[in-house]
């Protein structure tokens, strides 16, 4: 019996090592447009050329078929203002390039964002409201979607429910001149 427990409590041991010594794989998300929590240069504005930013990621979940990508600013007089709406990011992408044009549909679907129009919508908050947060954030998914150009954040956020691997977070801040 004694030697049971002692048994027991060595492979409960060896056990918890393994599993602690495993490395864990966080994904990340980040710009060489602007750091995490910095100010986002007013060209990926409405006060510039309003262009996506350059986003990377690294370390996704093994098993990934796809990525979704939102950008939401939750400061908005309204409420969430929704800048980008993205899924079917292909499963081998580590990137999104600066500047990708709103209406391409040929390499991922965009969605609607709050101004009524499909791809990205750069930061525009009202003059004199301060500084506002916006929030990429980068879903890695099980599945590729069957949504369309007019689907919107809600209709994305409810298809992807048990389907997410992982995400990953870049905030951004800006202020209109």
């Amino acid at each position: 019996m004694k030697n049971t427990k002692i048994l027991f409590i060595i492979i409960i041991s060896l056990l918890f090592i393994n599993c602690s010594q495993k490395e864990t794989k966080i994904m990340e998300l980040s710009s060489d447009s602007f750091t995490n929590g910095a100010l986002i240069p007013s060209e990926y504005s409405c006060e510039g050329d309003d262009l996506s930013p350059l986003l990377i990621w690294n370390k996704p979940p093994e098993k990934v078929k796809s990525f979704a990508l939102t950008c939401v600013d939750p400061d908005a007089p309204m409420g969430d203002w929704i800048h980008w709406v993205a899924w079917n990011i292909p499963a081998d992408w580590n990137s999104l390039s600066k500047g990708i044009d709103p209406i391409d549909q040929s390499h991922f679907t965009q969605g609607t964002n709050s101004w009524g129009k499909t791809g990205y919508g750069g930061p525009c908050p009202p003059k004199g409201h301060g500084p506002h947060r916006y929030y990429f954030t980068l879903y890695a998914l099980n599945t590729e979607l069957t949504l369309d150009t007019t689907a919107q954040i809600n209709n994305l956020l409810e298809i992807i429910e048990g389907h997410i691997l992982g995400k990953a977070v870049l905030l951004g801040q800006y202020e209109r001149n």
